[in-house]
């Protein structure tokens, strides 16, 4: 099984103090599943001084992206026809993350095709 890692593009917005993030700009997101670590788990890190990553359930990111879903630290939802959004909190504060929907969706496509490969030694 191979780790998949994608990079998307995406606007932040956030009430915590993140530096080096521009609301304005689109930054570089790294989207990451390794199955061998956690076949149900997908990872969003974000870049900067202070990266970020944070881990959850790919179910949750799926089903995120037709209705509003999650509690607790992550909550995701989709934003009109072409967005969605992952909403982060955390002891700082609370992180929006806001992706192009296509971005997300090629993502999860690759992690359910990387999980039916089949292992060799």
């Amino acid at each position: 099984m191979s780790v998949v890692e994608q990079y998307a593009r995406a606007h932040i917005v956030t009430d915590a103090s993140v530096p080096l993030i521009d609301e304005l700009e689109a930054i570089p997101v790294t989207l990451r599943y390794d199955p061998e670590r956690d076949p149900r788990a997908v990872r969003i890190g974000l870049p900067g001084a202070d990266a970020r990553e944070w881990t959850f359930g790919r179910e949750l990111l799926e089903e995120g992206l037709r209705a509003p879903t999650g509690s607790g630290d992550v909550r995701v939802w989709p934003c009109g026809r072409v967005q969605a959004v992952v909403e982060f909190h955390s002891a700082e504060g609370v992180l929006v993350v806001q992706f192009e929907r296509q971005a997300l969706l090629r993502f999860l496509r690759r992690t359910y095709m990387a999980a039916a490969e089949p292992v060799t030694h």
